[in-house]
């Protein structure tokens, strides 16, 4: 008798899998066993495909970082237009809405990952955390340049700010993009041109 589902992309299902239960059960519900229940799935298909269950973990959080180095080169092109407090919100939204604030949590909760992470991305600080603010100091840059924000504002100290609040922000999973907003015009109000 056959057990699950035929899996047509397995990594992108057992990701996906894998991000659902994270998001319903925190860190500590995040098993090979869950993953594969919830992808319908044996439990020797993630074996297959990975060494171990860190090393799947480790490609979840390196693939959610291939999604963010997207979304920067969407951001850092939005740069003239629209409102800056607006289009840093948007990306605030994007970055934590998905599954980052939990994927950060589970960074935090698994020592093998962080150590697996640190050899494959030496040097990034906290994946996904450290991307996003990447991520904003490339668009605050192109703004700075644009003259939309004043040419002394401090890039590298506004985007890691800006992440560390949107992180705080959204860690409890219930809050809107709406009440984003007066925190971004606050960190960004000395600096818009």
């Amino acid at each position: 008798m056959p057990t699950g589902v035929h899996l047509r992309d397995v990594r992108t299902q057992l990701f996906d899998a894998a991000e659902r239960v994270l998001l319903r059960g925190g860190p500590s519900a995040l098993t090979s066993r869950a993953v594969t229940d919830e992808a319908g799935c044996a439990k020797g298909v993630l074996h297959k495909h990975f060494t171990d269950f860190d090393g799947f973990l480790t490609e979840l959080v390196l693939d959610r970082i291939t999604a963010v180095e997207s979304r920067s080169d969407a951001l850092a092109s939005a740069a003239g237009t629209g409102s800056v407090v607006d289009n840093v919100c948007s990306a605030l939204h994007d970055v934590f809405t998905s599954v980052a604030v939990s994927i950060v949590a589970l960074i935090t909760f698994r020592d093998e990952l962080r150590t697996r992470l640190r050899t494959a991305r030496p040097g990034i600080g906290v994946p996904l955390a450290s991307d996003a603010s990447r991520m904003l100091a490339r668009y605050l840059t192109a703004e700075r340049t644009l003259g939309r924000l004043t040419p002394d504002a401090d890039v590298d100290t506004l985007a890691p700010t800006l992440v560390g609040a949107g992180h705080l922000h959204f860690a409890d999973r219930s809050a809107d993009a709406s009440s984003l907003r007066p925190m971004v015009a606050a960190v960004l109000s000395g600096v818009l041109a």
